[in-house]
């Protein structure tokens, strides 16, 4: 290329979910935009995500269902139509693992969890499953809690990552940041790559952990990088159907979430 100095409306750096999503919409929508990624598009923490499309009830559950949550409510109807073709993003292709997941609790949060989910609030989100129906996980006469189906969705990630990347293969770009450097010119970043130097109107930082790192070479201490103590472990059984779900506890937060992930 040269060594010349390219100039678009946005530069995206972190080849994730959110910044495949990204460039899918803004270009989409008539911008120059391009999406540069270190390794693999959706390393670390987008592969490591379930692929659980939530309509906000664990804000609900918290007390919080308004502002943010009920926006978050209309996710899995928005996810739905680009799954179809018509929403913001065009998903056609990608993997749907199931069209719902479940949530259970122990037998001490019954009463409450119970009048919580025959709100009116949450009619149409939530269903009680009847004890002949449990998922055959939960199907256990040590079992005391109550199950219920949640009208959200479960996509297969790495589906996700290829019908993201598929419809913007020319806007999508190897970096390797041993050659290349992020810098900060007055109210200006600057991308400087061995055969080009990119100067964006905009930048977008999607490289989850990554960010941290990016933000400071910009001279910069925030967005401050938020963190949060998860764990996950793999479970091999022998079960005949995939199971999805939350278990609920005493707080707002599920005390833990299973997804089925078939061996290749």
């Amino acid at each position: 290329m040269g060594g010349h100095t390219l100039h678009i409306d946005i530069a995206i750096i972190g080849g994730g979910v959110a910044g495949l999503w990204a460039l899918n919409q803004l270009r989409n929508r008539g911008y120059s935009a391009a999406l540069f990624e270190q390794r693999a598009l959706g390393s670390y923490q987008t592969i490591g995500s379930q692929g659980m499309i939530h309509g906000g009830v664990k804000y609900a559950l918290a007390g919080a269902w308004r502002g943010d949550a009920q926006t978050i409510s209309a996710m899995p109807a928005a996810w739905r139509r680009c799954l179809a073709g018509t929403g913001a993003v065009d998903l056609r292709g990608c993997r749907v693992l199931s069209e719902e997941f479940f949530l259970w609790s122990s037998g001490d949060l019954q009463s409450r969890l119970g009048a919580f989910f025959a709100s009116q609030l949450l009619r149409g989100h939530v269903r009680k499953v009847a004890s002949k129906d449990y998922p055959a996980p939960l199907r256990s006469g040590q079992f005391r809690g109550q199950v219920y189906r949640l009208a959200d969705l479960v996509l297969d990630v790495h589906s996700l990552v290829n019908t993201l990347a598929s419809r913007q293969r020319d806007a999508i770009f190897a970096i390797d940041w041993a050659r290349a450097g992020l810098r900060r010119e007055g109210r200006q970043a600057v991308l400087a790559l061995p055969d080009c130097t990119v100067v964006p109107q905009q930048l977008l930082l999607t490289a989850g952990a990554g960010n941290e790192h990016l933000v400071a070479g910009l001279a910069s201490t925030r967005p401050q990088m938020q963190r949060r103590p998860l764990q996950q472990v793999l479970v091999r059984h022998h079960y005949q159907e995939p199971f999805y779900g939350h278990c609920m506890g005493t707080n707002p937060s599920p005390r833990l979430t299973i997804s089925s992930h078939r061996d290749h």
